[in-house]
């Protein structure tokens, strides 16, 4: 497991989650777009931009509100010859259903 990973006990990922928030330490230049997509890409949802800057103190948070047993994130660029170096990303969640509605 890398440094600084962290695996969630007993959670097999087959239970409905609630993805409320994420936060991602990042330095570097422009805007990173970013996207949420549910398992086979069958629901997505687009978060606002991440302004990235050179050096700053603040990690920024962004919404997610996004209901699902699993999601991936995409992070893009618009512009060409900016960058950007994510050192975390923190995905707050809780369980909220252990199966789906009439299952």
């Amino acid at each position: 497991m890398a440094r600084g990973a962290v695996s969630s006990e007993g959670s097999g990922g087959e239970n409905i989650q609630h993805f409320s928030t994420m936060r991602i330490r990042m330095v570097g230049t422009g805007d990173l777009m970013a996207v949420v997509h549910s398992m086979d890409y069958i629901k997505q949802k687009q978060l606002l931009p991440l302004h990235i800057f050179d050096k700053t103190r603040v990690q920024p948070n962004r919404i997610v509100n996004f209901v699902e047993q699993r999601v991936s994130f995409e992070f893009a660029h618009v512009v060409i010859d900016e960058f950007v170096k994510i050192n975390r990303i923190v995905v707050y969640m809780k369980e909220i259903y252990t199966s789906h509605p009439g299952a």
